[in-house]
């Protein structure tokens, strides 16, 4: 008996602290970079899910202007420019996929309302279409395509994605990100819940820093070239 209660405690104690990692790991990939105000803001985009299960808000300030900004966001896409995140997390996550643009390419610069954003190989069926469009102020994305082509006749997933720009002072620039979804059945939002989210504090969080780091590079080089 004094054996089995000293496996036991043990075991609470792994058990208790993984569920508090997970918990937290649940918040921070709900929240991560925003504010409560810009948790509760109304966003373009939000009417496309109505009833969402699950949202998420990210955000991030860049040292430079909207206008510095708004190329790379266009650019997105599996086979296009990427997602702006380390190569680690590429391999990760879009194994498939190559690493991230680090450069403005002149042929992903034009969409426009019902353009499709590929995020899988040709052959998933996988992306987004574009829904909402207002240059250097709001990208909204939507898919109902997440999800293996062999699960879409007994499961479900809508969701969307708002990419809003909002200039700040002195030239700088308050990137907010956010996704809105719905699934079906229970175990797809339960899975959805456990993994999905938690997993997106790496990427949005990569990705902020990447279009940050981009943008501010690309802001640079522009004063640089209006100094000589």
């Amino acid at each position: 008996m004094t054996a089995r209660r000293s496996l036991v405690r043990p075991l609470v104690v792994a058990l208790g602290v993984a569920a508090t990692l997970e918990a937290l790991a649940y918040r921070l990939g709900r929240t991560y970079g925003s504010t409560p105000a810009e948790r509760t803001l109304a966003l373009p985009g939000d009417e496309i899910v109505r009833a969402p299960t699950a949202v998420t808000d990210h955000a991030i300030t860049i040292d430079a202007g909207p206008e510095y900004v708004w190329p790379w966001l266009v650019q997105m896409g599996w086979g296009r420019a990427g997602w702006y995140t380390a190569r680690w997390v590429d391999l990760l996550l879009f194994p498939a996929n190559g690493p991230s643009a680090e450069e403005l390419v002149p042929e992903l610069q034009h969409i426009e309302l019902g353009t499709f954003i590929p995020d899988g190989p040709p052959e998933t069926e996988c992306g987004l279409i574009v829904e909402g469009l207002e240059p250097e102020r709001a990208l909204i994305l939507h898919s109902t395509t997440h999800l293996p082509l062999s699960w879409r006749k007994r499961a479900a997933a809508d969701w969307s994605w708002a990419f809003v720009l909002t200039p700040l002072a002195e030239g700088r620039t308050r990137f907010h990100f956010r996704s809105r979804w719905t699934t079906r059945p229970w175990w797809l939002t339960a899975g959805v819940a456990l993994t999905i989210v938690p997993a997106d504090l790496v990427m949005s969080r990569d990705m902020l820093r990447g279009v940050k780091a981009r943008s501010e590079r690309l802001a640079e080089q522009e004063r640089g070239r209006m100094s000589t």
